[in-house]
């Protein structure tokens, strides 16, 4: 394309004005849209350019099922919907096998006690835990796409169903309940658990009708770590009770952990010994076994299983010193053999825990997906986001009917699984076996198990999510809005609620989205204290420090003059430390962001002020040139759409109305670049009312070049302007 667009020169006595080309020569015509199409166009158009009727758009989506429903197209839907046939048929058995066997069973003995530890905060007895690291395991190794996630027993959804289980079904306020009454009340809040399992698995699924799986993008990296590490927070605070031996009633709502804090410190002197005893023993054993995993994991063949190690000695020093009867030592009990009857959730349930499992849902498919797509990026390999929907939708929805409470990928047993050598979902069969011989067989042994080794157990496995602060200096350097979407979302989650702060956090992050589309303008101006300041043209922030406070910084939609740089023919904005041409009654302005409703009015004023153009009258056309340099009105406009991402009817409608009055103030107006969708909104509000196609340009350049042909033939020679 070079030598497309020449420059003109101020003609010198006797000599006559010419056209030059950046290069010397021209090699093409300018090109409109419907010139490109009639010459590129035909079968490889853009589906929003063509005028298809509703009859024929109705005939292919048609065409399209019948093809799913022949024997090909069942095929291609199975092997999409079962990754096991894709990735079974391909798996290295001699390379593998060793590594998915040993991690599967090191990720199994995790699960054992943490199941029984995230059931105690769900709220249901700890047998329910086991269930939820059997069931779900066992179906997203069918379903899931994520080679290297483990799934079950979650903290932060453990706390979230806890919360709504002990609001829907909240606890005498006398406490002192018999065997038959706290049997009846475990198995209310084992069905409010299950029916909100239910609950966001249908949801999920739903999410998964509507291939909704890109609503993952929504939910950012810095809300997802916010709202981890303040969950983590809340698991520390609410299993003090447990560690300290205080039977108090558990506090939901709007500020619980401070009402924890201040029901624990009321409550602290009736604490009871032992079992303060056996936390600090268990927390002084887990916290360096977790450390020593940390920082020797390549040294060491698999990581340390500490928590089946404190489980084991925990449950044989209680039975040999009866920490039961004599120090009223709270414990697990009997955990009942085989499974529990297959039984659909209590729909009547359904309308009040529908609030309450959208955020679960939510999370649950935040965090998968976000872990899934980390290990993915690691190991080279993708992930289905929507198939990851429905993966998450039927593990929740199916082991729901076996009195499982929600359930996700999981941040600890997904790194232990990582570092134990996993390689594919097989390892997820392993960890089956592991849970399934505890149901099965060996239940008994965990009787005498304290409770309050299960609260050091949930409190060590929030270590990870503690570390997380420990990026916030680097987020700080990296990018302050991220920074300020992290503390915001952390304050909401813990002052309010895991699931308040979730929408807190999400809201906020779309809000900065919002604001940073709005481009910050680089401008000259004045302070209170009459300083003269100067900001970054592009950066979403001006280049020192002590911007939040000064008047002069300003969020304007960034609408940049061009001008065409010497012996090429690219176009820069004329504001850069560049020689560029800026010919005379001819104006190139490019628009970088999206044209929506809360950008159309700086759209507005900023194009009428490059052109010139108030409701009153014409003004003096806005320059970016030097300060010496004549205005000359402007008569051909080129306006450059490649940076419009989108546009919607509000933001049409201005091009539609910009267009009116360019052409009442006798200025001729050209569009470049526009893409498809941009396009065919821009035709549905009427610009082609307004406006021919040739007026529609394929590139800035063609669109210059004709604009150029237009100045030249219509007016006198003018010289051109050297910036």
């Amino acid at each position: 394309m070079s030598g497309l667009l020449g420059a003109r020169t101020c003609p010198g006595p006797g000599e006559a004005s010419d056209l030059k080309s950046p290069q010397g020569a021209r090699f093409r015509e300018p090109l409109t849209e419907a010139r490109f199409q009639q010459l590129f166009g035909d079968a490889e158009q853009e589906p929003e350019l063509l005028a298809e009727s509703r009859l024929s758009l109705l005939c292919r989506l048609w065409r399209r099922r019948a093809r799913a429903c022949s024997g090909p197209g069942a095929w291609r839907l199975l092997l999409a919907r079962l990754p096991p046939l894709r990735w079974l048929p391909h798996y290295r058995w001699r390379a593998w096998l060793l590594g998915d066997a040993v991690a599967g069973v090191t990720v199994g003995i995790v699960h054992v006690p943490q199941g029984m530890a995230f059931a105690l905060l769900t709220s249901v007895p700890p047998v329910f835990g086991l269930y939820t690291s059997f069931f779900p395991v066992l179906i997203y190794t069918l379903l899931g796409t994520g080679r290297h996630l483990s799934t079950g027993t979650f903290a932060v959804l453990s706390l979230m169903t806890g919360s709504a289980v002990e609001r829907l079904v909240p606890e005498p306020l006398g406490g002192n309940l018999s065997g038959i009454e706290r049997e009846q009340l475990d198995a209310q809040r084992v069905g409010a658990a299950a029916a909100m399992a239910f609950g966001s698995g249908a949801l999920m699924l739903g999410m998964f009708a509507l291939q909704l799986g890109v609503l993952s993008t929504f939910l950012s990296e810095p809300v997802v770590k916010a709202l981890t590490s303040g969950a983590a927070l809340h698991v520390l605070v609410s299993q003090l009770p447990s560690l300290l031996g205080l039977p108090l009633p558990r506090q939901i709502g709007c500020f619980a952990l401070f009402k924890t804090l201040a029901a624990v410190l009321t409550a602290l002197p009736r604490s009871n010994p032992a079992e303060l005893t056996i936390s600090a023993l268990s927390l002084a054993l887990l916290v360096p076994v977790k450390e020593l995993n940390v920082r020797f994991r390549d040294r060491l063949p698999t990581p340390i299983p500490g928590e089946i190690v404190m489980v084991l000695l925990a449950s044989v020093l209680c039975f040999t010193s009866s920490l039961d009867t004599r120090y009223n030592v709270q414990i697990v009990g009997l955990l009942p053999g085989g499974f529990p009857r297959p039984l659909l959730p209590n729909l009547a349930e359904l309308p009040r825990i529908v609030a309450d499992s959208l955020p679960v849902a939510l999370v649950t498919f935040a965090v998968s997906a976000s872990l899934a797509s980390i290990y993915a990026d690691k190991y080279s390999y993708t992930i289905d986001s929507n198939q990851e929907l429905l993966a998450h939708g039927v593990s929740n929805l199916i082991s729901s009917l076996f009195s499982c409470f929600p359930n996700s990928a999981t941040l600890a047993t997904t790194s232990l699984l990582v570092d134990a050598g996993g390689n594919t979902q097989l390892a997820g069969l392993f960890s089956c076996a592991v849970v399934l011989s505890v149901l099965l067989w060996l239940g008994p042994f965990f009787y005498y198990l304290p409770k309050a080794v299960l609260a050091c157990i949930n409190i060590s496995s929030m270590r990870q999510m503690f570390f997380q602060m420990q990026e916030l200096p680097q987020l700080w350097r990296i990018s302050r809005v991220d920074f300020a979407v992290w503390m915001v979302t952390w304050v909401a989650v813990v002052t309010l609620s895991v699931d308040l702060g979730l929408a807190v956090g999400v809201v906020f992050s779309m809000m900065t989205v919002v604001c940073r589309t709005q481009r910050w303008e680089k401008r000259r101006g004045k302070s209170r204290c009459g300083e003269a300041r100067q900001w970054s043209a592009w950066g979403d922030f001006p280049a020192r420090p002590g911007w939040e406070s000064d008047p002069c910084f300003l969020p304007r939609v960034q609408c940049l003059a061009l001008g065409l740089a010497e012996g090429t023919e690219l176009y820069r904005p004329l504001r850069e430390r560049h020689k560029l041409l800026q010919i005379p009654g001819l104006c190139i302005l490019s628009y970088p962001t999206p044209l929506y409703f809360g950008t159309r009015g700086q759209f507005r004023r900023t194009l009428e002020r490059h052109l010139g153009l108030r409701e009153g009258g014409k003004e003096t056309p806005k320059t970016d040139g030097p300060p010496d340099a004549v205005a000359e009105p402007i008569r051909v406009v080129v306006l450059d759409c490649s940076g419009i991402t989108f546009a919607d009817a509000a933001g049409a409608r201005e091009v539609v109305q910009l267009s009116r009055r360019c052409r009442d103030a006798g200025i001729h107006l050209l569009l470049a670049q526009c893409n498809a969708s941009v396009l065919g909104t821009l035709t549905q509000a009427g610009l082609l009312d307004r406006v021919t196609p040739e007026q529609l340009f394929v590139s800035v350049q063609d669109a210059a070049a004709h604009a150029l042909e237009r100045l030249e033939s219509a007016g006198p020679k003018s010289c051109t302007v050297w910036v």
